[in-house]
């Protein structure tokens, strides 16, 4: 699990449509610039939220994510947590496998996912949904 205090009340985004994996995206950017993440690191986060964000809806039947900014002491950086209450995942080692897909993808959504951001948990339960925690620090 991630480390670090919330400065503020999270950002919470519906994830019901395609459109609203964009606004996802787009409040993740905002955010990220807000705390001074680099370039490559707002970019890195946008993809790996832009994953979360598609699996949430695809996987999970929709749910939200909570965009926050945290604080450690030394360095701020951008939680999001995504949440769904789906069917959960079945193997979740097999599911954070490179190459591993039930969607016909090339298999990397959550396993890219994880080497895209600085802190990844997984918590799921067959059945009772799925609450994925990522975050970026800034440099």
């Amino acid at each position: 699990m991630t480390v670090g205090v919330d400065l503020g009340v999270p950002a919470t985004q519906l994830i019901r449509s395609d459109e609203d994996v964009v606004r996802v995206r787009q409040l993740v950017r905002s955010t990220a610039v807000a705390v001074r993440l680099s370039l490559v690191d707002q970019t890195k986060l946008v993809t790996a939220a832009s994953e979360l964000a598609r699996n949430t809806l695809i996987y999970g039947g929709g749910g939200h994510a909570e965009v926050s900014t945290v604080e450690d002491g030394r360095r701020r950086g951008v939680r999001i947590v995504f949440a769904d209450e789906g069917p959960g995942i079945v193997d979740l080692d097999l599911a954070l496998t490179d190459g591993y897909t039930t969607g016909g993808g090339l298999g990397l959504g959550l396993s890219g996912a994880r080497r895209l951001v600085d802190a990844f948990d997984i918590q799921t339960a067959v059945g009772e949904g799925t609450r994925i925690t990522v975050t970026k620090w800034s440099r």
